[in-house]
This record gives C-alpha cells, sequence and structure tokens, in this order.
C-alpha cells in the first residue's frame, strides 16, 4: 500500500523543479538571439565577421560544458544533487550579469567560456529528479519537465528582445538573465527538498573520470544510450543556423517580399515548441505504460519521417505545417531516453551518470549547428535536411538493435 504523504512530497519536489527549470530556460534564451547583434555593438561592425564570431560564441560554451559536465555530475553524487542546482544557477546568474558588463569581443568569449565551466544545470537538475520521483513515474516526470522547460524557451527571447528594444541596449537583455537564473536559485533554495541517498563512503579512493566513464560504459544499455542522446540532440540542432535561409529562399522562389523574414522564421521555430509543449507530457507519461523502447521508436520514426515533407517542401507554409508534426514526435525523444537513463542508473550513481549523457547532448549541440551549416553551405539546404531524415532512422535502428527496457 502507498503512502499518500510521499507521493505528495515528490509531487510538490517536481513541481518546484519544473519551476526551476521553467526559470532556467528562460535565462538560457532570453538573450541567445541577441548575441550576433551584441557583437556588433561591442565594435565588430564587419557582417562577415560578425557572423564568425556569433559562431564561435555561440558555441563555445557548449563544448566546454561537455567537457566538465560529467565532473559536476560526479559531484553531486558526493555533495547532493540539490547544492549543485543551487550551484550550477548562482553561477549562471554571475557570469551572465558580467557578460552585459564586457567592453570587447575577446572579453564576451572568455566569459563564455567561463559560464560554461561552471554550469552543469541540466546533469544536477535530471539527477535530482531521478532521485526524488518514483521509477515508474519517471516518463511522466520527465516529459513535464521538458514541457515546463519548453514554455520558458518560448517566453525568453520574446522577454529578452522586448527588453532591449524598451531600454535600446542589448546589455538589458544579460541583466535580465541573471536576474531568471537567480530567481531558479531562490526557487531552489526554498522550494525543493531532496531525499536522502547514501553517499559514498569516506576514506575511500575517488575514482578518476576516465575510471568512472569505464564504469558508466560497463553497463551496456547506458552505454547504448550516449549515441541516442547525442544524436537526437544532433539532428534537432543541425538545421537552426540555416532555417531563416531556407525560409528565404522558399519565399523568394515564391517571389514574396521577405519584409517578414524573422517573424515567419519565429513562427516555424514557435509551432514545433508549441507542438513539443503538446506532445512531451502525454509521450512522457505513456513511455511509463508502454514501454520506453517503443515509445523512442514511435519518435524516432515519426521525426525522420517529418524531414521529408520539410525537404520537399514546395512553400513556406507546407514547410511550417512539417515543423508543427516534427515537434509532436520530439517532444517525446528527451523525456523518455533520461527516464530510461533513470531507471537503469543507480541511484547513488545518477549525478555521475546524468553528468555522462549530458555530455553527449553538448557534444550534440556544438557539432549539430556547426556541421549542419558546413554541410547546408556544401550540399544545399534540402540536401541537408534529407541527411538530417537519414540520421534519425540511423537512431532508431540503433534503439531497436540495442536499447532494452529495464527488466
Amino acid at each position: 500500500m502507498g503512502h499518500p504523504q510521499a507521493a505528495d512530497s515528490w509531487r510538490r519536489i517536481l513541481v518546484a523543479m519544473m519551476a526551476v527549470q521553467f526559470t532556467m530556460m528562460m535565462a538560457f534564451t532570453s538573450s541567445m538571439p541577441l548575441v550576433a547583434l551584441y557583437i556588433g555593438e561591442l565594435g565588430v561592425t564587419d557582417p562577415f565577421w560578425q557572423n564568425i564570431w556569433a559562431g564561435v560564441v555561440g558555441c563555445s560554451n557548449f563544448l566546454i560544458a561537455a567537457i566538465v559536465s560529467p565532473y559536476w555530475g560526479a559531484l553531486a553524487d558526493r555533495t547532493g544533487r540539490k547544492l549543485m542546482v543551487l550551484r550550477s544557477t548562482f553561477a549562471i546568474a554571475l557570469f551572465t550579469a558580467l557578460l552585459g558588463l564586457v567592453q570587447n569581443v575577446w572579453q564576451l568569449l572568455a566569459v563564455r567560456f567561463l559560464q560554461g565551466a561552471v554550469t552543469g544545470y541540466n546533469a544536477s537538475a535530471n539527477a535530482l529528479v531521478a532521485t526524488t520521483v518514483p521509477e515508474g513515474k519517471l516518463g511522466y516526470a520527465f516529459g513535464w519537465m521538458q514541457s515546463a522547460g519548453l514554455v520558458g524557451t518560448l517566453i525568453g527571447p520574446l522577454a529578452g528582445g522586448l527588453l532591449a528594444d524598451v531600454t535600446g541596449s542589448y546589455r538589458t537583455a544579460f541583466y535580465l538573465t541573471s536576474s531568471f537564473a537567480f530567481a531558479a536559485f531562490l526557487i531552489t533554495l526554498f522550494l525543493v527538498r531532496e531525499p536522502k541517498v547514501q553517499k559514498p563512503a569516506t576514506g575511500v579512493r575517488k575514482p578518476s573520470m576516465i575510471e568512472q566513464f569505464k564504469s558508466v560504459l560497463a553497463l551496456k544499455q547506458l552505454r547504448a544510450m550516449f549515441l541516442v542522446l547525442f544524436l537526437a540532440q544532433f539532428t534537432v540542432m543541425s538545421v537552426n543556423p540555416v532555417l531563416s535561409l531556407f525560409i528565404e529562399e522558399l519565399l523568394t522562389a515564391e517571389g514574396q517580399l521577405v519584409t517578414y523574414l524573422g517573424t515567419i522564421a519565429g513562427l516555424a521555430v514557435a509551432v514545433t515548441g508549441v507542438a513539443d509543449l503538446i506532445a512531451s507530457p502525454f509521450l512522457g507519461k505513456r513511455s511509463d505504460q508502454l514501454g520506453y523502447r517503443r515509445v523512442l521508436t514511435i519518435c524516432l520514426a515519426g521525426a525522420g519521417l517529418m524531414y521529408l515533407p520539410q525537404m520537399l517542401a514546395p512553400n513556406v507554409w507546407v514547410y511550417v505545417a512539417a515543423r508543427f508534426g516534427l515537434g509532436l514526435f520530439i517532444g517525446g525523444i528527451l523525456p523518455t531516453a533520461n527516464a530510461l537513463i533513470g531507471n537503469l542508473a543507480p541511484k547513488e550513481q545518477r549525478g555521475q551518470i546524468f553528468g555522462f549523457t549530458a555530455s553527449a547532448q553538448l557534444m550534440g549541440s556544438f557539432l549539430g549547428p556547426l556541421l549542419g551549416g558546413l554541410g547546408a553551405a556544401l550540399f544545399g539546404i534540402r540536401a541537408m535536411l534529407g541527411v538530417t531524415a537519414l540520421l534519425y532512422l540511423v537512431n532508431l535502428i540503433w534503439v531497436r538493435k540495442q536499447v532494452q527496457d529495464p527488466s
């Protein structure tokens, strides 16, 4: 017989973590669209170099975060997952405020590197949720976490852009981002209670990062999830740099004016987010009931198929409709994958394991835009959309061959 009080406890913590996730996604996205414009304000006015610097600055924090994320995850197992969420939210608040004070692009790049080095938010937050929520409810929990984050992702850029327009300064958007992150710190501090988890015994030699990685790789099912998460993030991010260019190409081919190019490009991103928001809680809950492997299979197949009408789109509205369909399927990939990892990972290692899986996602976020933009430049945007569909097929085959539901 269950304990209603215990059920209420994990649900309260989940709601609090959803609030943290919502606030942090607003923080991560509220200044992101303005970075290229901010670089111009810092003195780089040549469009070519402005684009180069925007790419370098945009990718830098993903790269360094991928390297250090396992360290922060392992530290969460030893010191507490809530403490690591507190550390990361406060650090992001501090370093984002510093971004608003830099005087040139080199300082901007340096602070972005430092910001990436001290984050570790996703690994700590996922480990905390996986430790708090009953294992049979992890798909449900991660589905709602993703939905909360998506709402923040939709609101954040709008809030940052409006503040920058109202104040006439891009710097204020970074101060807004900092305030969002600090609000997440306060929510975690006062509303999140971490359940007690057995910590490693004192006096025992701490394994090196390589030894920790080998111990994770020894778990076959978890090993298989690294490629699943890397490819999932890589494919989602790979077409982002060229999305607005493809929309411009479609409009120009129809002889239409591109006056509202930014608005239509924003719409293409927004409809995917809205569909993702609708689907994530539903698919996350169904994965607990139908099986994680089955739901991953459905989502990967559907997402891959939705890239075909994008590749063949005769006009912008077919493309936008296909982007909405894409969102319905990608909304289930990460919650289901994280729920499966949470079920497979030993409780005392969940911070460490989510640290390594976060690295796989971050490397996808780093390499996806980089190689996607290069591929589009060399072979064309439609060809890159076709390659993305094939990558979903590769991920699907990998899941069918290598991934099994926990027994």
